[in-house]
């Protein structure tokens, strides 16, 4: 039943991002239609039009393989030698400090999201 409900959340995220992309076609906007779907699913969320755990279980599940999506990007690197020299190194640097400052800002933004929830169920 489990497995199910993950693949329901799923589809139903993959939506999001779809009626995402169909918006920005139809409003010629300059922003992703991923980017307008997750909008979209941060307001369901906040305005508590659908819970939490409607989606939690295919969120997971999305976030369990988001590393496997990276492998295409990082094979098509070794397409281009010329981003392996000094151009590239800087290049490489850059998005490493980004990424890192990034995880470290996240990290924080779940932790005190964390800690708000917790005290939200302790009222």
């Amino acid at each position: 039943m489990k497995g199910i409900q993950m693949i329901i959340q799923v589809v139903f995220l993959f939506s999001l991002a779809w009626l995402g992309g169909f918006i920005q076609m139809w409003l010629q906007l300059p922003i992703p239609g991923a980017i307008i779907g997750f909008v979209l699913l941060l307001g369901l969320l906040l305005t508590k039009a659908i819970p939490e755990k409607w989606v939690e279980q295919g969120a997971k599940a999305l976030l369990f393989i988001l590393p496997l999506l990276f492998v295409p990007f990082n094979l098509g690197v070794m397409d281009y030698p010329e981003l392996l020299s000094s151009s590239g190194a800087l290049m490489v640097l850059s998005v490493a400090g980004s990424t890192i400052v990034s995880m470290i800002a996240i990290g924080h933004l779940c932790q005190w999201l964390e800690n708000k929830r917790e005290k939200e169920l302790m009222k």
